[in-house]
């Protein structure tokens, strides 16, 4: 073991080494080496519209050219490009005839064809072509894009109405050799205003349909024109008509004609703007060249159940099911309204493509069909249509296999693996079932905490979602079908073995999800109940340490009475030193300091009293019987929509159901009074967070992200504390990075207890992200928040919150990061810092932990936020 730590110390040593040397070259690079004699180096782009300066990244997206990328103003990637031979094979030619007898030598001690191959390896061309794979060339000032832009900005503000704008730019060649900045002005001169809009549409059912809707056009008189808005009303005429019956409308049919005149309106700078709505072309059927726009209705519904493209038809049987006709063989597997609740098309209704887009989303939503699809046949007036819908079934069954190596605080190393088995349409209704399994092994990291060397965990869920809100009520009026309802019934157990007090935990949820739509959703757990059994409770003391190691110090000043010597062992049976033996001497300390049999402190007193609530606490076993809303809404537009906000709202309450029961029926009580259920005191709270997160995108690819979290959750009632595992901690690689998890707070203490947790919580982060190098990326951050505790029976004053005073017991960690983007995931790499630190005391809370030493390095899979 000695040797293999040796070993990842020297390659540790190396990549410093190797780190250095490679920030030292790209340091002293010379940015200008590859800039010709007569070129120059493009340093800044600036733009001016009427002499004011703009930045925009819309604007500053026109630029045909821009500047070199940066890492906080340094051009990395084009002194990595630098760092390129131009060509490696001559200088290795050059080198090897460089001494008359280099090259036989060469060939005597590797052979002819390897000297060849040294041509070709990485140390010759390949890091020179790496290099130049993830550096960037030098952006040489090239007039001719320089031109193109200048048009390309005209061109933009013409599409803003400034038909008379006129550019141009003017090269600035800075103080130091070889480097230049371009400024671009553009003098827009006046804007043209509509003055009247006016329509020609060849379908009357059109023109009457776009005449009740004029007043929401984008396209308005008196307002300043602008092309976006004529984009805009195209879109909004073709969703317009789509929905109104119209199945077929072509985006292609509507144009408008710009009437100018610039000579004529040079003073008022007047316009007319005219709407033409042609008719229908066909691409496929000449007889229909030119026909009318119709309003169409359905006049029959056909559903194929379990339709196969080279299947026979003629062998299909038929139901006639609610104006719906299913089309199915031998035996129709599915219930006729779990088909039909996922069609939106009514018969006789007219049509509208809002129907047709919910129809796909709630049947690829149902997870029993693959992706459908959807015809629509008409008759010859174009006024009736046949809709078909082709529905192919998913296998009955299929089977998931995950396997993972992990690591955490408790382990060194873990196995662990999980199974799935799906079946869809269990009752026939489009049901799934889930049921899986669980299981993982691993390696302790503190063999003190337990005899035994592993630990294992085994666990499993059976899950069953219905597409539909599974209540005793009717709730269609309020939650439509559109909305993609679901409901959820769950119910599983998990073993733990050696990690922490060993748990046993069942749970069961009943909820309920809908979407109204893409970006929001709601989710309902009417039923969330957890049974938490505690199943060795008398290893407490080798689990929390530093309770231990507090308890301990204070049982030191009476390790030398006879009548406590049975509290006490020997420790490693070498020395004199005692401590307390776990679990009975530390119990049995604890019961005779309360019962006032030894002679303590009243700060003594104070300390070994909170030790014990925690202990029961912490060993305690947890009825956790609770209801909770959340709502969320996400602003992303795509994945690649770096300019989004997104929000949780969660509200949670627990054990008023069970507090309201005890009315009728009666329960029994402990010793502190707290109502049993199967024995077990039952957890009574309510708890609210709220999560908001903000990205902004500001060019280049780089990105500033926020996050804030407010989270408190108050007892009452039957608890006076929160369970642990609804509880709050803060540290940890999506939360303040200077610390590790559990590890910050609570409010100024300082690291009093192996697992820290609170009630109540704030929490804010800001990164900085930047691309450095083809997929590499780099952030930097500040990280700010604290847990507390408020309205429960924590009685250190440094741990509570005080009012707005503690809002000075947040803890500020800054850092910085480098990311590896894999496409489908990043993987992230944290350094972070301890900046301000309130568990110490005046000035030394400021950056008295800003080093290496002290730096906390945080792995993780993905962005924090």
């Amino acid at each position: 073991m000695a040797s293999m730590r040796g070993s990842l110390g020297l390659m540790g040593n190396w990549a410093k080494i190797g780190l250095l040397l490679l920030m030292l070259s790209t340091m002293g690079c010379n940015t200008l080496k590859k800039v010709g004699e007569d070129e120059l180096l493009l340093t800044k782009n600036s733009i001016y519209v009427n002499e004011e300066k703009v930045s925009t990244s819309e604007i500053k997206g026109l630029i045909s050219q821009k500047p070199n990328s940066s890492v906080l103003g340094y051009p990395l990637r084009l002194n990595l490009y630098n760092l390129a031979k131009e060509n490696p094979d001559s200088s290795f030619q050059d080198w090897l005839h460089r001494k008359e007898k280099r090259e036989k030598r060469l060939n005597n001690l590797l052979s002819q064809k390897q000297v060849s191959r040294l041509q070709e390896s990485f140390i010759v061309k390949g890091a020179s072509e790496f290099l130049e794979r993830v550096g960037e060339p030098p952006v040489v000032i090239d007039t001719s894009l320089t031109r193109k832009s200048v048009e390309r900005l005209e061109a933009y503000y013409n599409s803003k109405g400034y038909f008379n704008n006129n550019g141009s730019y003017e090269i600035v060649e800075g103080k130091r050799k070889k480097r230049a900045e371009v400024e671009y002005n553009i003098n827009l001169n006046k804007p043209y205003i509509i003055d009247t809009v006016q329509k020609n549409i060849t379908s009357p059912e059109l023109d009457s349909i776009y005449t009740h809707s004029a007043r929401r056009s984008f396209v308005k008189q008196g307002e300043q024109f602008d092309l976006d808005n004529f984009t805009l009303e195209r879109e909004r005429l073709t969703t317009l008509f789509r929905n109104s019956g119209v199945y077929n409308f072509q985006e292609s049919s509507i144009n408008y004609d710009i009437l100018r005149d610039t000579i004529k309106n040079a003073d008022d700078q007047l316009m007319d703007v005219q709407l033409n709505i042609k008719k229908f072309r066909s691409t496929t059927d000449s007889s229909d060249t030119n026909a009318p726009y119709r309003i169409a209705r359905l006049k029959k519904i056909n559903i194929y159940a379990d339709y196969a493209i080279n299947g026979d038809s003629d062998s299909l049987k038929t139901l006639e099911y609610d104006n719906y006709t299913i089309h199915y063989h031998d035996k129709l597997r599915y219930r006729p309204k779990a088909l039909t609740d996922a069609i939106f098309f009514q018969k006789d209704s007219i049509y509208r493509d809002l129907d047709r887009i919910r129809t796909y989303r709630q049947i690829t939503n149902l997870n029993t069909f693959k992706y459908p699809n959807i015809e629509f046949i008409a008759d010859s007036t174009q006024t009736e249509l046949i809709s078909n819908i082709y529905l192919a079934a998913k296998p009955k069954f299929s089977l998931n296999l995950n396997f993972d190596v992990t690591h955490s605080n408790i382990q060194q190393v873990g196995t662990a693996f999980s199974t799935s088995v799906i079946t869809r349409n269990v009752f026939g209704g489009a049901e799934t079932l889930n049921i899986s399994a669980r299981g993982s092994i691993g390696l302790l990291s503190d063999a003190s905490l337990s005899n035994e060397t592993f630990t294992s965990e085994l666990g499993g869920d059976i899950n069953i979602t219905f597409p539909r809100i599974w209540f005793p009520f009717n709730t269609e009026k309020i939650i439509p079908g559109y909305m993609l309802p679901q409901s959820r019934l769950l119910a599983g157990t998990n073993f733990q073995r050696n990690i922490g007090l060993d748990k046993q935990s069942l749970n069961s949820i009943l909820s309920y999800n809908w979407s109204p739509t893409d970006r929001l959703k709601n989710n309902i757990e009417l039923l969330n109940v957890e049974f938490v059994r505690n199943v060795n409770p008398d290893n407490f003391y080798n689990v929390y340490r530093n309770t231990f190691s507090n308890l301990d110090n204070i049982a030191d000043d009476f390790q030398n009475d006879p009548q406590f010597a049975s509290f006490y062992e020997t420790v490693d049976n070498t020395t004199d030193s005692l401590r307390l033996n776990i679990p009975e001497g530390a119990n049995e300390f604890v019961r005779a300091v309360l019962n006032n049999e030894v002679p303590v402190t009243e700060d003594q007193l104070d300390e070994v009293n909170s030790i014990a609530e925690r202990r029961r606490r912490l060993t305690d076993n947890n009825l956790i019987f609770a209801s909770n809303f959340t709502h969320t809404k996400n602003s992303k537009s795509g994945i690649n929509d770096n300019d989004f906000y997104q929000y949780r709202i969660k509200l949670e309450s627990a054990g008023n159901v069970l507090s309201l029961m005890s009315n009728i029926v009666p329960y029994n009580k402990n010793d502190n009074g707290q109502l049993l259920v199967f024995g077990v005191p039952f957890s009574q709270y309510i708890k609210s967070e709220l999560d908001y997160i903000r990205h902004w995108e500001i060019g280049d690819s780089q990105v500033i992200a926020f996050r804030s979290f407010f989270g408190m959750a108050v007892p009452y009632g039957n608890s006076d504390n929160i369970p642990f595992v609804r509880s709050y901690f803060a540290g940890g690689s999506n939360d303040n990075r200077a610390w590790n998890a559990y590890e910050l707070g609570p409010g100024k203490t300082s690291n009093i207890n192996d697992f820290n947790e609170a009630n109540l919580k704030l929490a804010f982060n800001v990164e900085y992200r930047f691309p450095i190098a083809g997929d590499v990326k780099g952030a930097l951050f500040a990280d700010a928040g604290n847990i507390w505790n408020v309205f429960d029976n924590e009685s250190n004053p440094d741990a509570i919150f005080q009012g707005i005073s503690s809002l000075g017991d947040i803890a500020l960690g800054t850092g910085l990061g480098l990311r590896y983007d894999f496409t489908y995931f990043v993987f992230r790499l944290d350094v972070g810092f301890k900046t301000y630190n309130p568990a110490r005391v005046g000035a030394d809370r400021w950056f008295n932990e800003y080093n290496i030493r002290n730096a906390v390095l945080n792995i993780g899979i993905n962005y924090p936020f």
